[in-house]
């Protein structure tokens, strides 16, 4: 039952990046370093001389040939898995090794020995979650082939940083096959807003702590809607441009099966989303209710033991003795206990002391899951790597070789008992409301194969997913799922392109892909309509926003002169009514006229003026726009203008022509070369990504012919003797 004292119950946001963890620390009262005990100072110290020679030594176990294309994606070949999962983290690495040194040391829980006192609360949370025992505990538990796969990953990275130790963080080396597996365990249950809940428990009272969702996009169409009888998948998640969840795109191609082309995270040795040789997929971010959050009842004479079945029941207590840079090299060690009830981990709040169960808790089978799926040849045994139900969440969009198109709503559905009001803050001293184990695979929403010939997600409801006719039905579902009911703007305008479409062709396919515009049902379009019926009160420059605002088309192209105030308008006012706050739509207008004309002198620019896309020396302006289906999420700069920093990045397309033969394109908004400046695929695919253009994968060896721009081992790197 919900408690009416309780905050509102803590739910799942949209897209979530293990940034926004950072921002806890605003609202996290955890660490005042002059409160709590210290240790002596301490001097940080990088790998041994031993240890170095045993990470060179390593390579020898490998044989792996890594080509990078014209755009400098890398191709990794190898007789066995092994072989190219040692060639993909020697390769991501020479792109990227200050991003998977982040997620390893994050998943660790010593990101503040590196970074300061800010990295702190991510290395609490790490070990609140209990993320290195759940894989101290589960790690020999996996198959053997998996911990081949992620250890010689580990190797990989391990070969390259002990060729440029320079770059290695105090502590850091070696990387191992746990770390690999701690960065599943830790990351995964951010996607459904385990963090938003964490931090909104933290909150003041007087409010909530949401963010709008950033999305992502996937659909598959059968023949049967096709023009021409190909079978279509577009992958389109939407992610941070930088950090520990931007997109790698890579190609692997082994000797024992393991072919995929597609989209990797930082630290990830598997494709997340992409294809193989007879299948593939998209993922989007959904929102289930996957969190319960319990008020707990504390013994007043002992705060270390709380209510459960009218007993006083101890905590189990730990410490979280977390090493903090302070200078230097220098660092100290900061204590503070780490609580755990029967239902959960436990925060001790200005609100009260409060549990959390979520889905995903002891589990460490994500890797398995990602493997199986990676190495599926069909439909039976992609259904069969999904029925692990290792990944606590997750929307899949599926299409393969023999046409076969679904849409899986995927999550570790706790088994709740029924005739709870499992969406509010529940009572703490009640053993009977903790729920153990999921609902089987069987049950989770999933449409395969509908008559309207297509599926879709766009972070929205499950019950609208394809036609009308074909969609699941709410009364099918129990309850304690909890399973969202919302759309966006992007799953309206998948409904008024590709579903008002009955034959389409390649072409309109890719221009529904890129559409700029908002639905009229969109949330969006509805702000417009208030802010036009306002009275403007005698006030010109008020009167003429109107104006603009009403002839508006709804489109986000770069030379639309009504879309910055629109955007300028309404997100703030979306964003504000998400967190529940008052919104005071003349002021938000207003504002945006402000702003305006002071940087740009005058309430109508185009919108590409503001709207831009900057890496190292390109700046350009860059169509789309928050939850439209060229997605665009832009931070202000104190020009005026917004930088584009998230929405879509590694864009495929998937197709199966109507004889079953395998293409892609893809796109990425900067280049291959994450983090190195100086490399000329840095920012080399940006110009394409601003046009809408997307280039080929060749994901054969005979495609790759003629497009190899260096051929390597990564015993070539080495410095010669």
């Amino acid at each position: 039952m919900s408690d009416p004292q309780a905050p509102d119950a803590p739910k799942p946001t949209g897209k979530v990046t293990l940034y926004l963890v950072r921002g806890i620390i605003v609202l996290m009262g955890v660490f005042v370093l002059v409160s709590v005990g210290m240790s002596l100072l301490t001097r940080a110290s990088g790998p041994s001389a031993a240890q170095v020679s045993a990470m060179l030594a390593a390579e020898a176990k490998y044989n792996v040939r890594i080509q990078r294309d014209t755009y400098g994606v890398p191709h990794i070949s190898g007789p066995r898995d092994a072989d190219v999962a040692f060639g993909l983290g020697f390769a991501h690495s020479e792109d990227d090794f200050a991003t998977i040194q982040e997620t390893a040391l994050t998943s660790r829980g010593q990101l503040a020995a590196v970074t300061g006192k800010h990295g702190a609360v991510t290395d609490y949370i790490a070990r609140l979650l209990q993320v290195r025992e759940t894989v101290d505990a589960g790690y020999d538990k996996l198959p053997a082939d998996v911990r081949q796969v992620v250890e010689a990953y580990a190797d990989g990275v391990n070969y390259y940083a002990a060729l440029h130790t320079a770059q290695a963080a105090p502590g850091m080396l070696p990387l191992t096959g746990k770390d690999v597996v701690a960065g599943f365990v830790f990351k995964t249950p951010f996607f459904y807003g385990l963090d938003s809940t964490l931090a909104k428990l933290n909150a003041p009272a007087d409010g909530p702590n949401k963010k709008l969702p950033v999305g992502s996009n996937g659909i598959a169409i059968a023949p049967s809607r096709s023009a021409d009888g190909a079978t279509r998948l577009l992958v389109n998640s939407h992610q941070p441009y930088t950090g520990v969840v931007a997109w790698y795109e890579a190609v692997l191609d082994s000797g024992e099966g393991w072919h995929v082309a597609g989209g990797f995270f930082p630290g990830s040795p598997f494709m997340l989303h992409g294809h193989n040789a007879h299948l593939g997929w998209a993922n989007t971010v959904n929102k289930p209710d996957l969190i319960d959050v319990y008020r707990l009842t504390l013994n007043p004479a002992n705060d270390n033991q709380y209510k459960l079945d009218g007993q006083w029941k101890a905590f189990e207590v730990t410490d979280a003795a977390l090493k903090v840079k302070v200078f230097g090299p220098i660092t100290i060690t900061v204590h503070k206990p780490v609580l755990r009830s029967a239902f959960g981990p436990v925060m001790k709040t200005a609100q009260g002391a409060f549990a959390i169960r979520y889905a995903g808790m002891g589990e460490v089978r994500q890797v398995e899951q990602y493997y199986r799926l990676d190495k599926a040849r069909d439909l039976a045994e992609w259904r069969a790597a999904m029925g692990l139900q290792a990944l606590p969440s997750i929307n899949y969009i599926y299409a393969d070789e023999k046409g076969n198109i679904g849409y899986v709503y995927n999550a570790q559905f706790p088994n709740r008992k029924a005739g709870v009001d499992w969406s509010g803050v529940l009572p703490g001293d009640r053993s009977d409301l903790i729920w153990n184990g999921y609902l089987p695979f069987s049950q989770t929403p999933q449409i395969w194969n509908p008559k309207s010939g297509y599926v879709f997600n766009s972070n929205n409801t499950p019950f609208d997913a394809t036609a009308p006719a074909d969609n699941l039905k709410p009364a099918d579902f129990p309850a304690t799922m909890g399973i969202q009911t919302d759309m966006t703007n992007r799953a309206y305008r998948v409904e008024e392109t590709f579903g008002a479409d009955p034959k389409i062709t390649a072409d309109t396919f890719a221009a529904y892909k890129f559409d700029l515009a908002y639905s009229k049902r969109s949330k969006v379009a509805g702000v417009i309509a208030e802010l036009v019926a306002l009275d403007p009160q005698g006030y010109a420059d008020f009167a003429h926003a109107q104006q603009i605002l009403k002839a508006w088309d709804l489109k986000t192209d770069v030379h639309n002169r009504g879309t910055a105030l629109a955007i300028l308008t309404a997100q703030p006012v979306l964003t504000a009514r998400e967190k529940g706050e008052p919104v005071d739509l003349r002021a938000a207008l207003t504002a945006s006229i402000k702003t305006l004309k002071t940087h740009f002198k005058r309430i109508d620019p185009e919108w590409g003026e503001l709207n831009r896309i900057r890496r190292g020396d390109v700046d350009l302006a860059i169509d789309g726009g928050p939850d439209t289906y060229r997605a665009v999420y832009g931070k202000p700069e104190k020009n005026g203008t917004l930088t584009a920093t998230a929405g879509d990045t590694f864009i495929m397309f998937v197709t199966w022509d109507a004889k079953g033969q395998l293409s892609s394109q893809s796109i990425h908004q900067f280049g291959s070369a994450t983090s190195v400046p100086d490399s000329p695929h840095y920012a080399d695919q940006t110009k394409m990504f601003v046009a809408m253009k997307l280039k080929p994968v060749w994901f054969t060896a005979d495609q790759l012919k003629g497009h190899v721009e260096e051929d390597y081992k990564p015993r070539d790197r080495a410095p010669k003797q």
